[in-house]
């Protein structure tokens, strides 16, 4: 009834003082604020918000059970100077005359001052409008409001009794504070009182306890956790109060409680008693019915909730189990999930109520989640169906196997397809097999199931395989041109069928990068070229990942070869893919491959630009290690070395001696046994520069650049060893000598006395090489040594100054230690022009005033530190300055006075000056 209807007088009289309005007496436990466990933690941000209460004229509490809230309030309450009215309500009496009762009671109790004859409902089902009148105009006329708390009121559920206490709370103005503590919305006008700032909050979320509370919490119970082990427990419970509590209390009667709590099975401990006793036995059989299904979801949405129980009326039954706080929590959209201890626990109630029903749901919901798009959510609930062929066929269906190498989920889809039963048939369990080997570097046993893959679509295809080479299965990848599209198969298949097809085709063109096959790398682009165009875009356009690892594969097949124009395409192709978690792998592999390039043609400074990009594509997105080829790093090693920074490429060495193993591939084992060789070499060992530079690279054709580095460490070990005919001999059977090999030849000719082969071989240099400052300075050097041997010492002297400024660009140093004795007096004395310049090749004419030193090209930081060093500025004031921290200054000195190889201040700001750098 309303609350203003107009009941007799007699309502509200009552004959039996103390008493409810059936005759019982009234149960005072109701009105006590409850008392706080000894373990109890207070949290002082939910008591300050708490605090707001005194402001607003409605406060709401609203979280699941367990979630603490009735404690908080209690302890809120119980710290308050001034006395709460207190009602615990009870869902076995919720009449609106009952409830008034109770509630003025309870104001009775607390010693809250009321009208005279105001009286108490008679009736248990009907409330006087007269009562509610004069208990709002009582409580609108208090000096200072009185709190009111109304704990468990969830079990409030009669539309009148909210209506009823709108009116009171509407009309008692300020004298009235009423907080509600409940496990549901209750039915108020909450968004009214929003909407004017009259309502305080505190929800689930804010409840939820922090990593530092719950080790906190724990402490009370005597066990201390290490922040990690605090973290998991509180990611497993969600910060759920009763959860950390019976968690905490079984702990204590483990031996080992630190274990107990990252291991327990939450089925078998008193958590479970709880949730299944406040939460799901609560609930109608087919609301149970549903929980107990969606258990093996991580998340769903009502239509594959439909899809577990086979009804249709998932979605009133979330939103409901989600307004009800019941451990449904809802997601974007219209997504769901249950709290992670619930779900563990429904599941294993799934298995005792329903043995076998577990499967079967995997089952439904893998067809579902595959029809919406959701491939990873697909793939798992395959796998735990136990159904590979259609696990397997969603992921090469999807052209995801690009997955298994590249992304954050590539160590996890690696697991899962290792449970694949061998009973699995088809085309894309093999597939698949073959990708898992050869992402772990068995190409052998990958090329094996490769092959048993393409024989299987060439049977789907209508075909017959013809030949048993390596190349018969690749070129079934190529559909006939001239045949008709209904030859490719059935109606509808051959679209399904291009999908692995490509997936073949990339398959094919990693096992020919991992087996230095570059033909056969080209086969297989084109077989993936002609393929693009039968796959739907949107899937190449999901998938970025396929086409640049693709490339890189492509990429790198080129690079062995020495094609290094095709190679420079395809890898850049490769780097310049989407960014992504997905591409990182392929767009760091492919920088670094262009980083050897330019190491390989001697631009020094060129290679360590893209090897150091190269670094952050896979280091940016937080991939698991080794999450690259390492590529990067083994150039910055070789760049190392050529700075004389040893100790440096050392260390780059070691830590790329894990590359991701389906990239270890020809070029990549040649890369690190040339920069390895010429550290040796570089440290005077020759022997072991020999043993490392020589060893054999399988690969089915061999590279020419990879011989001619070979050759180069070779020839360099027997000239430093004062072997000078046989490091000629080394380097004259190289077919087609890059222009390394020839300033390497003629450097060899020189130190065998015969200084106009030398000097030929240089000129017949092709200056439209463009060969970077590794090779031009040497063979500036082998030049000036040429000169100063025939008496020219002024053209040596010249030569010498122009190699220095061209070193400089790259912080070129181990051309000058190679050198020998003889570069000893050119280094850092004056240069004059004399007779011999005319003499110098191609018009060079060495610059005026003395050569600058061996160095590397200072950064601009560290100009500007030098700059303030200049003006006599200590470490600290240039710090300020320059806003850095005085470590990262030392730094920069430290680093300046290297490059200048000075030991001091006034020497570096003396050579500085020198140099033009001040």
């Amino acid at each position: 009834m309303s609350a203003m209807s107009e009941p007799e007088e007699s309502d509200a009289e009552q004959t039996a003082p103390g008493a409810d309005p059936q005759g019982d007496p009234f149960l005072r436990t109701r009105f006590v604020v409850p008392a706080r466990p000894v373990a109890f933690l207070r949290r002082e941000r939910l008591v300050s918000h708490l605090d707001q209460a005194l402001r607003t004229p409605l406060t709401m509490v609203n979280g699941p059970a367990g979630a603490g809230k009735t404690l908080l309030v209690a302890d809120w309450a119980a710290a308050r100077e001034t006395s709460v009215a207190w009602l615990t309500t009870d869902a076995a009496g919720q009449k609106p005359g009952m409830f008034w009762a109770y509630l003025l009671q309870a104001l009775h109790a607390s010693g809250t001052p009321l009208p005279a004859g105001i009286g108490c409902p008679a009736d248990a089902g009907r409330t006087p409008p007269t009562l509610l009148a004069r208990l709002a105009a009582g409580l609108s006329a208090l000096d200072r409001p009185v709190v009111v708390v109304l704990d468990e009121y969830d079990r409030v559920t009669d539309p009148e009794i909210a209506e009823q206490l709108e009116f009171v709370l509407h009309h008692a103005g300020d004298g009235l504070r009423l907080v509600l503590v409940t496990r549901t919305e209750p039915l108020l006008p909450l968004h009214r009182y929003r909407a004017a700032g009259d309502l305080t909050e505190i929800r689930g979320a804010e409840l939820a306890f922090t990593c530092e509370e719950a080790a906190a919490l724990l402490e009370l119970h005597g066990l201390r956790l290490p922040e990690p082990a605090a973290q998991g427990l509180v990611e497993r419970t969600r910060g759920w109060a009763a959860g950390l509590r019976l968690c905490a209390l079984a702990a204590r009667e483990s031996p080992d409680p630190q274990t107990y709590l990252k291991e327990f099975e939450a089925d078998r401990t008193s958590v479970a008693d709880f949730l299944l006793a406040e939460v799901l036995r609560q609930q109608p059989a087919a609301t149970q019915d549903l929980l107990l299904r969606v258990s093996v979801l991580e998340r769903f949405r009502p239509e594959l909730a439909n899809a577990l129980t086979g009804r249709t009326d998932a979605e009133p039954i979330l939103a409901g189990l989600c307004r009800a706080n019941a451990f449904v929590e809802h997601l974007e959209l219209d997504w769901y999930r249950l709290h992670p201890l619930f779900g563990e626990i429904l599941r294993a109630h799934l298995r005792v109520r329903s043995p076998g029903l577990e499967t079967e749901l995997h089952r439904r919901a893998a067809r579902w989640l595959r029809g919406s798009g959701a491939l990873t959510e697909t793939l798992g609930h395959g796998a735990a169906a136990g159904d590979w062929q259609f696990t397997a066929g969603a992921l090469v269906d999807d052209l995801a196997i690009g997955w298994l190498f590249t992304g954050l989920r590539a160590d996890e889809l690696g697991e899962l397809f290792s449970r694949m039963s061998p009973e699995a048939a088809g085309p894309a369990a093999e597939l698949v097999r073959a990708a898992r080997e050869l992402s772990r570097h068995e190409v052998g046993r990958g090329l094996g199931h490769l092959r048993r893959a393409e024989q299987a679509l060439a049977a789907e295809l209508g075909r017959t395989t013809t030949g048993s080479g390596p190349a018969a299965g690749l070129q079934e990848l190529l559909p006939d041109a001239s045949a008709p599209p209904a030859e490719w198969g059935p109606a509808g298949a051959q679209p399904a069928l291009a999908e692995a097809r490509l997936t073949c085709a990339l398959l094919e063109a990693l096992a020919a990068r991992l087996t230095g096959a570059p033909g056969r790398a080209e086969l297989a682009a084109a077989a993936a070229e002609t393929l693009r165009g039968e796959v739907p875009a949107h899937l190449l356009d999901r998938h970025p990942e396929l086409i640049a690892l693709l490339l890189a594969h492509l990429g790198s097949a080129r690079l062995w070869a020495g094609r290094f124009e095709d190679a420079h395409t395809a890898l850049t192709g490769a780097a310049g893919a989407v960014p992504g978690a997905s591409t990182a792998l392929a767009r760091e592999d492919s920088l670094g491959r262009l980083a050897l390039i330019d190491y390989l043609n001697g631009r020094l400074a060129g290679a360590e630009r893209t090897a150091r990009a190269a670094l952050t594509e896979t280091e940016r997105y937080g991939l698991p290690q080794p999450s690259g080829s390492g590529m990067g790093r083994l150039v910055l090693a070789a760049v190392a070395v050529e700075r004389d920074d040893l100790d440096r490429a050392q260390a780059l060495l070691e830590e790329a001696a894990q590359p991701h193993p389906a990239l270890r591939d020809p070029v990549m084992e040649a890369g690190r046994a040339i920069a390895t060789a010429r550290l040796h070499l570089a440290r005077g060992d020759l022997g072991a520069a020999l043993a490392t530079a020589e060893r054999t690279v399988p690969a089915a054709v061999a590279s020419p650049w990879a011989e001619g580095q070979t050759a180069l460490v070779v020839s360099a070990a027997h000239l430093a060893d004062g072997r000078p005919e046989t490091a000629v001999k080394v380097l004259q059977g190289l077919p087609d000598a890059a222009p390394a090999c020839t300033v390497a030849s003629a450097r060899a000719e020189l130190a065998a006395g015969r200084p106009l082969a030398a000097i030929d071989l240089l000129d017949r240099l092709n200056p439209q090489d463009r060969c970077g400052p590794a090779v031009t300075v040497r063979a500036l050097l082998v030049r000036a040594q040429a000169a100063d041997a025939s008496g020219d010492r002024s053209a040596a002297r010249a030569l010498v100054a122009l190699a220095l400024r061209e070193a400089r660009r790259d912080g070129l140093r181990r051309p000058f230690a190679e050198a020998g004795p003889w570069i000893r007096p050119f280094l850092g004395a004056p240069t004059t022009r004399g007779p011999g310049t005319d003499a110098h090749p191609r018009g060079v004419r060495p610059p005026e005033g003395p050569p600058p030193p061996v160095v590397e090209e200072l950064t601009v930081r560290e100009r500007d530190v030098l700059r303030r060093l200049a003006l006599t500025m200590s470490t600290q004031e240039i710090a300020a300055d320059l806003y850095l921290s005085v470590n990262t200054v030392k730094t920069h000195l430290k680093s300046a006075y290297r490059k200048l190889s000075v030991g001091r201040r006034n020497e570096a700001v003396r050579r500085a000056r020198d140099l033009g750098l001040l």
